[in-house]
């Protein structure tokens, strides 16, 4: 998602991963498109990640996360982790894929279900901050 974002002229983008081996196919992904600017990779695990983010004082139009499937309460955790910085703009929207039979819910971490997206076995939920 974050490569597709950069070739529609995202500003930047910031890709948060815990894996090695994730992180340095994001890389050779980036070099072989030859992107070599507007991106960073952040090599923490989601919630140090977005910590990391927030204090560096990032403002994010758009998050998408997708844990592996079977770490259902990281959704929770990274939803309530979101609700919790100033990483999002007022008028973010949090996208989180995840296998269809799971549901993160429709209220979580402070922000509301606005959308939901089912691609066969797959399923995208998009958030935004609740309103007062």
């Amino acid at each position: 998602m974050g490569i597709e974002a950069l070739s529609r002229g995202a500003e930047m983008v910031y890709f948060v991963e815990s894996s090695m081996q994730a992180s340095e196919l994001i890389s050779r992904n980036l070099a072989s498109l030859k992107i070599e600017q507007n991106f960073r990779i952040v090599k923490l695990d989601a919630l140090r990640g977005l910590r990391s983010l927030a204090n560096d004082h990032v403002a994010a139009d758009f998050i998408f996360f997708d844990p592996p499937y079977r770490m259902q309460e990281a959704y929770r955790q990274v939803l309530s982790a979101l609700g919790q910085t100033g990483l999002l703009k007022a008028e973010a929207t949090v996208i989180a894929e995840h296998e269809k039979r799971f549901d993160p819910g429709k209220e979580c971490g402070g922000f509301d279900e606005v959308r939901r997206l089912v691609q066969g076995d797959a399923a995208l939920n998009f958030y935004r901050r609740k309103r007062s």
